[in-house]
């Protein structure tokens, strides 16, 4: 694929070498944090941003050929493939470009220009584009038979099929596009009857913004808004200067014929065209705000992953509450469960005595070195109490993020690491293992429920899934895991395993004991040579003789 990995090096503006050995790779089954790593000789220094862009690009690419088939296909089939036609479509890999291209031959539903067209008016229509003609009604009465009930039906539906012709013109549909690029306004209102109900929108009851300034965040909400039934929002340029554009156009004379092209240019404007557009621009302007909040995702998840880890210390967990208490866990320095309970010292149920001698003889009884609160509700009341506390011991209180604990807490593997404890104290024993192993503990929770950006439910949840995952995986591997102690969940995520390697790597060790050699992984099921290669540079060591 010489010419993909052409285009691919223009679009990214790396070296076509660079993007031939990428590709190369890509193709033989080695991961992005094994090429990033492990094949920078190969690929002149690529990064995983850098080779992930590579893949995205050429994954579009070969779902552009597949279209291009396709479309080929269909005009073929319709005895209209030209050898020009052909050569357009074969050299044309933009999708929009294509898609204009297939316009006219695309299988139509019954549009109004197709019945006029199966009354035989077209000869009509395609008279009066000429505009040419001087008695126009005199050349319609010739037309008027069968279900045409007069001229002016024959001219109505002539003009029908003009106006399908204008939208199926890839210079129109440029032209319009041109004007939506450079001066399409976004625009919010209120549904009528809406204005209670949708009080979270009120900034967006009376909104309008250049479409190419408005901001990710602003239309998402309102796309949000709109699909709630709260708002109602569209995208228009100049409608004037766009009928004038495409006037210039198709209007050749200031006859009869010309003001019929000039009256089916406004229909096909208003019927056909700018509709079509805004469609194409709200998609487009969708996925770039997308895009722009995932990236904050992904880098927002990057960055809580790799936050600095508390290390293999005695750690306290609480999951803070008012009604309900906060739930406390006492954990030891791998993180094991050793102990919990619940205190309450916030109101309603004021314990406030009783709480604070149970809190500081958990810290004394379990040799508790550090102390980490979920950021919830009553997470700084908790601070508080839990600072003013005096304790046989320096004991450092940190607040830690509980996003996605209630998610882990209810999870299947949250339940097979302590089936006989209920939702709250896994939520809290989630918490205390985060302040020591972030990473650890988190790749055990879906991404998207670690609530790291705004939106997460409104942008397209497959690339958003994908971005994520593929956060999630160069962050593991570019750390590296401990080989003898890691999870199956953080296995998963080393390059070249996957669920089942991963599970047969930790089966393994619980029947043989701890791994003392990179050569005995080679001894776990279904461990290939190619598994091998790929995963065996991202493990840690620290407990294992390499040799």
């Amino acid at each position: 694929m010489n010419l993909f990995n052409q285009l691919i090096s223009a679009s990214l503006h790396i070296s076509e070498k660079q993007v031939t050995n990428a590709v190369a790779l890509l193709n033989d089954g080695a991961t992005i944090p094994f090429i990033s790593r492990y094949r920078k000789e190969v690929t002149g220094g690529l990064d995983e941003v850098q080779i992930g862009n590579i893949k995205n690009q050429y994954d579009k690419l070969v779902e552009i050929r597949k279209r291009k088939e396709t479309i080929l296909t269909t005009i073929e089939e319709q005895g209209k493939l030209t050898p020009e036609l052909k050569s357009r479509i074969e050299t044309s890999w933009d999708s929009t470009e294509l898609e204009d291209i297939y316009l006219p031959f695309k299988p139509k539903r019954k549009t109004r220009a197709e019945v006029a067209r199966q009354k035989g008016l077209e000869p009509l229509a395609l008279l009066l584009m000429r505009q040419q003609e001087r008695d126009i009604y005199g050349k319609a009465l010739s037309f008027v038979k069968g279900d045409v009930k007069d001229e002016e039906d024959a001219l109505k539906e002539a003009r029908d099929i003009i106006a399908e012709i204008i939208n199926e013109d890839e210079r129109a549909r440029n032209q319009i596009r041109n004007q939506f690029a450079s001066q399409g306004v976004i625009i919010s209102k209120v549904v009528k009857g809406k204005e209670e109900e949708g009080a979270n929108y009120r900034d967006y009851f009376d909104f309008q913004e250049p479409l190419k300034r408005v901001s990710s965040h602003r239309l998402l909400a309102m796309r949000r808004g709109e699909t709630e039934g709260i708002l109602k929002v569209s995208i228009s340029p100049d409608d004037t200067e766009a009928v004038e554009r495409l006037e210039r156009l198709f209007i050749k004379s200031n006859n009869e014929a010309g003001n019929q092209v000039s009256e089916a240019v406004k229909d096909s404007y208003k019927r056909l065209l700018k509709p079509s557009i805004e469609t194409e621009f709200a998609s487009i302007s969708k996925e770039k705000a997308d895009e722009e909040a995932i990236r904050v995702f992904a880098e927002n998840l990057r960055q809580l992953l790799l936050a600095p880890p508390l290390g293999q210390k005695r750690v306290l967990g609480i999951d803070p509450g008012y009604r309900t208490g906060c739930k406390l866990v006492c954990l030891d320095a791998q993180g094991n469960l050793l102990h919990n309970e619940t205190i309450y010292p916030h109101p309603s149920r004021q314990e406030k005595s009783i709480a604070a001698r149970k809190l500081t003889k958990l810290v004394e009884t379990y040799d508790i070195q550090a102390i980490a609160i979920g950021n919830g509700t009553a997470s700084r009341e908790t601070e508080n109490f839990v600072t003013s506390q005096r304790y046989d011991r320096k004991v450092q209180v940190f607040i830690v993020s509980e996003n996605g604990a209630s998610i882990y807490s209810a999870s299947k593997v949250a339940r097979e690491e302590f089936p006989d404890y209920d939702v709250t104290v896994r939520g809290a024993v989630s918490i205390g293992r985060r302040l020591m192993d972030p990473l650890t503990e988190l790749v055990k929770i879906d991404p998207k429920s670690i609530s790291v950006g705004q939106y997460q439910h409104d942008v397209e949840q497959n690339k958003l899934k994908k971005s994520l995952d593929q956060t999630v995986e160069n962050c593991v591997n570019s750390v590296g895991v401990n080989l003898n102690t890691a999870s199956r969940h953080l296995l998963t995520y080393i390059s070249g395993l996957g669920l089942q390697l991963a599970q047969n790597i930790v089966d393994y060790r619980s029947v043989n004991g701890a791994f003392n050699s990179r050569k005995q992984l080679l001894k776990v099921s279904r461990m290939g040579a190619k598994a091998f290669e790929q995963s065996t540079g991202f493990y840690a060591y620290r407990m294992l003789i390499t040799r």
